[in-house]
């Protein structure tokens, strides 16, 4: 092969693989000491691709790196068109420009994007934005610490969603003083507040380690239920009929000692895992195992061959039959 024709070969190659592009590079001047841009009175900010247009008298309010820029302490980067360029995200700065404008600001309650403002501030050295962010996030810590949550119940598949899928034991008043057929006894409204007062405060007793939730659009006038390991363990049911001698009436009990009782008894669901199945019922008895139910209370849910595991303690109160529930007055009472 010729040498003009190995010469025109190689030069074909060149002009098919070419030089790699390189990205244009802005020219930027970089402003050497002196009285930096204290020369002029606005000042042209570029901070990666977020103009701002400012004074150097609102960039000189504190003592900070942009103060620095403006008197020349600090070198400064100027494009060719007389941006001051700032290798930082410019999502926030515009935040930074109207504290040093104003003194104050209102801050984002996303906790991340305080965490970014934060951070900004810090690092152009604006002492009173990052003691103004610091307070903030002091604000959200002390609210957020002490706050116990109580969920309402919608719905019937919300319900049985939440306690299959929650993993600490769970506790349901169940309260509709609008379900009932008949009239109220005297002291019925009385005890209905006051089981729940005493759900307001197992719930803030027991916080992070029961559940506890609230049934407001249920069929029960006012209803316990105790839950461990996704199923239910035990209910005390406060309602009962009252046969008056004119007419019936609903009654409302408040068996204080009995609820606060099976509270405790399904904190031993707290560690159980799914797998542990029902041996707990046993040692959660105060009657002992092999014991027959008492007056006024039942186990059912799972029958003679459903096993210890898929009995509910279901406690109710007693059925009166009475002429007066007043104090003072005669009474009569017939147990069931």
């Amino acid at each position: 092969m010729s040498a003009e024709a190995t010469a025109a070969r190689a030069t074909g190659l060149g002009a098919t693989a070419g030089p790699v592009s390189q990205p244009p590079c802005l020219d930027l001047e970089v402003s050497h000491g002196g009285r930096g841009l204290l020369g002029s009175k606005y000042v042209k900010l570029n901070v990666s691709g977020s103009l701002h247009y400012t004074t150097i008298q609102t960039l000189s309010k504190e003592d900070s790196l942009l103060r620095s820029i403006c008197t020349g302490d600090i070198e400064a980067m100027i494009d060719p068109e007389g941006w001051v360029v700032l290798d930082r995200c410019g999502r926030h700065f515009g935040l930074v420009l109207n504290f040093l404008r104003d003194g104050s600001v209102p801050l984002p309650e996303d906790s991340r994007e305080l965490e970014e403002v934060l951070k900004e501030a810090q690092y152009y050295s604006v002492q009173g934005l990052v003691q103004h962010c610091q307070n903030a996030m002091q604000k959200q810590t002390d609210v957020y610490e002490g706050v116990c949550r109580i969920p309402m119940i919608t719905s019937a598949k919300e319900e049985q969603r939440m306690i299959a899928t929650c993993r600490k034991p769970v506790v349901k008043l169940q309260n509709n003083r609008g379900n009932n057929k008949y009239s109220y006894t005297s002291n019925s409204d009385d005890n209905l507040l006051k089981n729940i007062e005493l759900f307001d405060k197992l719930g803030l007793r027991f916080n992070g380690r029961v559940l506890f939730v609230k049934d407001v659009l249920g069929d029960e006038i006012c209803c316990w239920s105790f839950y461990g390991e996704g199923r239910k363990i035990a209910e005390v049911c406060c309602t009962s009929i009252v046969y008056a001698t004119e007419k019936k009436q609903t009654k409302v009990e408040f068996p204080e000692a009995r609820i606060f009782e099976e509270t405790l008894n399904i904190l031993i669901y707290e560690t159980g895992g799914r797998g542990s199945s029902g041996s707990g019922l046993a040692l959660l008895d105060p009657r002992g195992p092999g014991s027959s139910p008492g007056a006024g209370q039942s186990e059912e849910e799972g029958g003679s061959g459903g096993g210890a595991d898929r009995r509910v303690r279901r406690i109710h109160v007693r059925r009166h039959i009475m002429h007066d529930e007043r104090s003072g007055g005669q009474q009569t009472v017939y147990k069931d």
